[in-house]
């Protein structure tokens, strides 16, 4: 006979596993039919969320369809909406003159005026050889030859000028075009290039960009607030021939001065972002990934969590427990109200601050004390148990945000930082080494930057690869893109 005890304990198992594999195929029809933003509209009315009620009596309330009769009256006063006319074209676009005469003979017509129609036209890339001529001079006394200083290149003895080299950066790092699309396209211009050419043009540009890269790191690690987030990407492995290695992008936001570091490292663990942090000190924001708790103990480091991983958790438990896992998400809505006021309103620091602690800490207060009752009452390894979990393990963490107005209530803004990359690695699939992936955080680094100050970044890499060679060493920190787009207005001005 098999004993009551070992009975309920295999009913229990089954069950936990029952739902576990319900929950992980709620997750891939999600993934394959779902939709993919995380808006979340609650089903049941604002009342019925109050911490008062028993999650066993909160019902889903079905809404009373009411058949409502009208006639539709067209004013015939009203006047008629007025046609906005066709999107002006840019000035700033040059124009190429068509003039088109009449048929008829018009001599001795007076003309009265004239009908101008304008199109957007386009041409394939136009390509063009810049020829540098520099007379050479004999002196009057026949002891030298005079001539003119060649303007440096920023890649000696190479074909492409810095117009070229910025295009192919960008089409690879903004519009995640291969190499080798770029090199077709080049194709139909009548310009054959192989692809190591290219790749040699694109670590050359990266060999003048090292020292400003540096000093880009130096000023985003010197912020007083930093996100940080990591995203993966395949790296072929030079080893093991067809395969691939992955490796890491940690990517580093600075929400104050909008800038954004790519740091690319071989593994995941603590070692990349511990290195990189070593003088670090302020506010650190980060996911639930158990390798930043070693920033707890830090000296001079206070680590505050993400509230949309959190809130991530109860949108994946909806299937498992909806009651419970809406007024979650209800409440959770309630906070990120205050943070959209706190955008539109354009509020300081210390305004913002003063917000959250009026409207948020109750909110907060008040989900906390249902997270700790409600934990009691569900399966740990149900979906519902888990989301509870993470967020109470992590709850001082997800409410630091609620004291300094300077802070974000989570880490979207990193998030969006790092889509390009995922765009891109759909495009050229893998870094072709290590150190190609290193040159790709470099220069990903250095986009997502110009992207944050609304800079071009084909003008800002064009003009930088123009210059950088023979800019003094102690201002080239003038070059990074924030300081580029000040100067640059400062002279336009002048």
């Amino acid at each position: 006979m098999i004993a009551e005890a070992e009975i309920k304990l295999t009913y229990d198992e089954l069950l936990h596993q029952n739902i576990q594999l319900r929950h992980e195929l709620d997750q891939l029809k999600r993934i394959v039919f779902g939709q993919k933003n995380e808006r979340f509209v609650p089903t049941f009315p604002e009342e019925q969320l109050s911490m008062g009620l028993e999650v066993a009596s909160i019902a889903v309330v079905s809404p009373v369809l009411e058949t409502i009769s009208y006639t539709r009256r067209k004013e015939l006063s009203s006047p008629a909406k007025l046609h906005q006319g066709r999107m002006a074209l840019p000035a700033s676009l040059p124009r190429e003159i068509v003039i088109i005469e009449p048929t008829e003979d018009v001599s001795g017509l007076k003309k009265i005026g004239e009908e101008i129609t304008e199109q957007l036209e386009a041409t394939p890339m136009k390509l063009y050889v810049r020829r540098t001529i520099r007379p050479k001079y004999v002196k009057a006394t026949g002891e030298g030859i005079l001539i003119g200083s060649l303007p440096s290149m920023p890649i000696d003895k190479c074909i492409a000028g810095p117009g070229l080299l910025a295009s192919i950066v960008i089409g690879k790092f903004i519009d995640h075009l291969p190499l080798y699309r770029q090199i077709e396209i080049f194709k139909r211009s009548g310009i054959t290039l192989s692809s190591s050419t290219v790749g040699d043009w694109i670590e050359g540009c990266c060999k003048l960009l090292t020292p400003l890269y540096e000093v880009h790191r130096r000023e985003v690690l010197g912020a007083s607030y930093l996100q940080v987030d990591e995203s993966p990407i395949k790296v072929l492995d030079k080893d093991k021939k067809g395969s691939t290695h992955r490796g890491y992008h940690w990517v580093y936001h600075s929400p104050q001065d909008q800038l954004v570091l790519f740091d690319y490292r071989e593994g995941r663990g603590r070692e990349g972002p511990e290195e990189l942090l070593k003088e670090f000190k302020g506010y650190l924001q980060s996911d639930g990934y158990e390798v930043y708790n070693s920033f707890d103990k830090r000296e001079g480091v206070t680590h505050l969590h993400c509230m949309a991983h959190a809130r991530r958790k109860f949108d994946e438990a909806l299937p498992n427990d909806k009651a419970r896992a809406e007024y979650v998400l209800s409440e959770m809505q309630k906070l990120y109200g205050v943070e959209r006021k706190i955008r539109e309103e354009g509020l300081n620091a210390p305004e913002a601050k003063a917000v959250r602690q009026e409207e948020s800490l109750p909110v907060l207060r008040g989900l906390n004390a249902w997270l700790l009752e409600n934990y009691q009452q569900v399966l740990p390894q149900s979906p519902i148990g888990k989301a509870i979990s993470y967020s109470l393990q992590r709850w001082e963490k997800l409410c630091v945000y609620a004291g300094d107005g300077r802070l974000q209530i989570d880490n979207n803004l990193v998030e969006n930082a790092i889509r390009p990359l995922a765009i891109g690695r759909k495009n050229y699939l893998f870094a072709g080494s290590h150190e190609g992936a290193r040159r790709a955080a470099m220069l990903y680094s250095f986009m997502a930057s110009c992207k944050k100050h609304d800079i071009n970044p084909q003008h800002w890499l064009k003009d930088i690869l123009e210059s950088i060679a023979d800019w003094p060493q102690k201002r080239i920190q003038e070059l990074l893109p924030h300081h580029w787009k000040k100067n640059t207005s400062a002279q336009r001005q002048n």
